[in-house]
């Protein structure tokens, strides 16, 4: 392997680790909920306050972090936002009170989206060769689920520890602050080595070593009306965009799996464990084989592909007669998280796709990602109201529907993304031998 071969993987697997491991703190709820509700003294209700707050604090910043991004340099960006999550996290440690706590979360949203989305897929675009987009951003996506499985088999083994056989609110205290620590202490290690040991940065700022370079990037920067005129008008980012949008809301069913097995099906509490996390392990599989399959057929030909499976998928699940054997839905399911994980490894790779200047590449990101990831608010109103419409066992069935609907809008949206790009690139080829 050549030297700067191997500093590209180094610094690119620093990145996945940051990626994997900025998130399980912050989403701690999903294996610990009740436990931080006790030792915290909080209800549900004070739980979904803080998670609103934590999701507006999303939503503000994923456009503006496409904007720093582009002016600020991502390796900085990275480590200061590891850093922050990191002392927020020791601080949660301490379990402050209840305004206290949203305080955290607010900080949390701030320095995992704002100061960090945008920023490290940009440091991912600029890592990898053109002919390498789909395996760096599929090994992006799965590599997160391997960091976030070991993480938190590490810290269930820890939990399990410190807690023992007690029931005692303070013994579970004990043993979630040890947690909280462990991820907290991750986060700061791993902030140090993205400061001493990623090299490539946003090359608007490396210029910064040179005057006369400087002064061009600043009259650039000044520009911020045609920058934004860049992004607006580019027929790639809108559509990616919307791919984005579509998958994401098919993506989004992987949440619910467990309810349905349980409720439609009449799966046991404990199969259903199993099953989802048999689920979780498809993340490194499909994100992995989608990218690698991408960069050799066709990012966008495999990105259709997949949401073939995963609407088809959704489609038997919803109308499948519930007395069929329960094994069926488990192939359905795994079936599923494969279909998902490539989705979520694959539409990111398009990026590369997108004729994006350097200079507006992070404010492309911020603004795809606004796009893309508003179903994280809209999908909780569409899902109650369908539950309250078709009761749950019929509103699991409804929201699979909807979902496979989106499915099919992606679909034709990824067949439209690959058409322009395909005929982009023979005018350009035309040109050259012209």
């Amino acid at each position: 392997m050549q030297a700067s071969n191997f500093k590209r993987y180094f610094q690119f697997a620093l990145i996945v680790l940051a990626g994997g491991s900025i998130f399980p703190l912050i989403y701690l709820r999903t294996n610990y909920q009740e436990t931080i509700l006790e030792v915290y003294g909080l209800q549900l209700a004070d739980l979904n306050i803080i998670l609103s707050a934590l999701g507006i604090a999303y939503v503000i910043g994923y456009f503006p972090s496409g904007w720093m991004a582009d002016r600020f340099s991502a390796k900085k960006l990275l480590s200061i936002s590891l850093l922050a999550v990191g002392l927020a996290g020791i601080w949660f440690a301490q379990v402050p009170s209840y305004p206290y706590v949203i305080i955290i979360f607010i900080i949390w949203g701030i320095f995992s989206v704002l100061t960090f989305w945008s920023a490290h897929l940009k440091l991912v675009k600029l890592i990898s060769k053109k002919e390498e987009e789909g395996r760096f951003f599929g090994i992006l996506d799965g590599g997160k689920g391997v960091v976030e499985a070991i993480l938190a088999s590490i810290a269930v083994t820890i939990f399990s520890a410190v807690l023992g056989a007690s029931t005692a609110t303070a013994d579970k205290q004990d043993a979630l602050v040890s947690i909280i620590y462990m991820y907290s202490g991750v986060l700061i290690v791993v902030a140090i080595l993205i400061m001493i040991f990623v090299q490539v940065d946003d090359p608007v700022a490396e210029k910064a070593e040179n005057a006369e370079k400087v002064e061009k990037v600043q009259k650039k920067t000044q520009t911020n009306l045609t920058a934004f005129k860049k992004v607006f008008t580019n027929k790639f980012v809108l559509l990616l965009g919307g791919i984005i949008f579509m998958s994401y809301i098919v993506a989004w069913t992987v949440y619910y799996v467990g309810g349905f097995l349980q409720t439609n099906i009449g799966v046991t509490a404990a199969t259903v464990g199993t099953v989802t996390v048999a689920m979780l392990w498809m993340r490194p599989i499909g994100g992995v084989l989608g990218g690698y399959l991408g960069d050799k057929f066709g990012k966008s030909k495999i990105l259709s592909i997949s949401l073939v499976l995963g609407t088809v998928v959704l489609f038997v699940m919803a109308l499948l007669p519930s007395e069929v054997p329960k094994m069926y839905f488990t192939i359905l399911v795994l079936l599923m998280g494969l279909a998902v994980y490539s989705i979520r490894g694959l539409y990111w790779a398009l990026l590369g796709d997108c004729d994006i200047d350097e200079d507006v590449l992070g404010l492309s990101i911020g603004f795809v990602s606004f796009i893309g990831y508003l179903p994280d608010i809209v999908l909780p109103l569409i899902v109650s109201g369908l539950m309250t419409q078709y009761g749950e066992t019929g509103g699991y069935n409804a929201y699979f529907i909807f979902s496979a609907i989106a499915g099919v809008i992606a679909i034709i949206l990824t067949v439209i993304f690959g058409g322009i790009v395909k005929k982009n690139q023979a005018a350009k080829k035309n040109a050259v031998t012209e």
